[in-house]
């Protein structure tokens, strides 16, 4: 029995400690063949290469790994479902280090989106690790260009969505911007912070579609739908939203809240909008419908909209002299509680109309 024991702890040490050397490792990767390893180890560095048109390039990462990216990836053209790029793992530090990221949009650009057309592989970077991932760098993103589905609490720094190439139209897309529904952050996850990040594209910069507990701050929004909180739909519930120092540029909306008019169930609570400016915008400055995808169609009933302010610190948009500065757009008895509004200034545009909402406070461009 004695020998037996000792060959068993032996066997077992000898496990541990190459369990421990493979973790403690370097992982190279300059191909999808070279992911396999690379992920054993807890330190990952990723090479310039070209992703093969139709996969993923997926990371499920040990728990504490560090990601460097050092050089450019680029993915093959191919009208697929997607994702582009997956990261899985808890407590990782993923830093893109500026580094490109190509989705190759133009390729998929039909000025269509994801609502028809030529079949766009989205989302571009699917998110589902906690931690920090900061200075990524995404341009031409084929649809939706980050989605955000934390494991854990993450702070997302830095991070670039250029998709201006798709403001122009191409062959396909007639008259209109080659490049449709090119969201920047799609949110559904909590205790997550976003800032000090510019996106620059055909849609909403951040959609925020459930969770709690996330900031959205000090960030730059250019030239597509702003920061939104929705659509909401059926059975989802967004609370304890920090919208803070942001910067929206030449955008059709600065600030909407968009529950849709079939959605029972859910609630939008507790969103707080500090200290932002928008210009140029427009269509709407801040829009608040329940009668979604209408925007100022008949409101449904079964979304709870509670507690949205703007304050203290002021927020100040600029909308186009064709623009509405502010609508709001309620269900009967749906939008309750404490709507301070002493802190938005809003300028240059048409007046809306606010309806079904006789609790907005300190509001005085009506």
């Amino acid at each position: 029995m004695f020998p037996s024991l000792v060959l068993g702890f032996l066997a077992a040490r000898i496990a541990a400690v190459t369990a421990a050397g493979s973790s403690g490792c370097i992982g190279t990767i300059s191909s999808l063949n070279d992911v396999s390893n690379a992920v054993k180890c807890t330190t990952v560095n990723i090479n310039a290469f070209t992703v093969p048109a139709g996969q993923t390039f997926a990371l499920q990462l040990l728990d504490g790994t560090t990601v460097n990216v050092l050089g450019e990836i680029q993915f093959g053209n191919l009208s697929w479902a997607g994702p582009l790029f997956e990261v899985r793992g808890n407590d990782i530090t993923f830093n893109g280090n500026n580094q490109r990221w190509d989705g190759g949009g133009p390729f998929y650009w039909d000025g269509q989106g994801t609502n028809s057309g030529k079949q766009k592989p989205h989302p571009m970077m699917e998110i589902l690790i906690s931690g920090t991932l900061s200075d990524v760098y995404v341009v031409n993103s084929p649809a939706h260009a980050f989605a955000i589905s934390n494991p854990g609490p993450i702070t997302i720094s830095g991070v670039t969505v250029d998709d201006s190439q798709g403001n122009h139209p191409n062959s396909l897309s007639g008259k209109s911007a080659a490049a449709h529904n090119t969201d920047g952050f799609d949110v559904s996850g909590s205790n997550i912070i976003i800032q000090k990040s510019t996106v620059i594209n055909q849609d909403d910069c951040l959609a925020i579609n459930s969770g709690t507990n996330i900031t959205f701050a000090d960030n730059y929004c250019q030239s597509g739908h702003g920061i939104s909180i929705g659509s909401i739909s059926s059975n989802s519930v967004v609370s304890d939203v920090e919208i803070s120092g942001n910067q929206v540029v030449s955008s059709a909306y600065s600030f909407r809240i968009k529950t849709d008019a079939t959605a029972t169930n859910s609630a939008v609570q507790r969103v707080t909008y500090n200290a932002n400016s928008a210009t140029n915008c427009t269509s709407y400055g801040v829009l608040i419908t329940q009668s979604y995808p209408s925007t100022m169609g008949t409101p449904g009933n079964g979304v709870t909209i509670s507690d949205i302010k703007f304050a203290p610190g002021t927020t100040s948009l600029t909308a186009n002299s064709g623009a509405y500065m502010v609508a709001v757009n309620c269900g009967s008895g749906t939008c309750t509680g404490n709507w301070d509004w002493s802190g938005l200034q809003a300028s240059g545009g048409k007046t809306g109309s606010i309806l079904n909402n006789d609790v907005i406070t300190g509001f005085g461009q009506y």
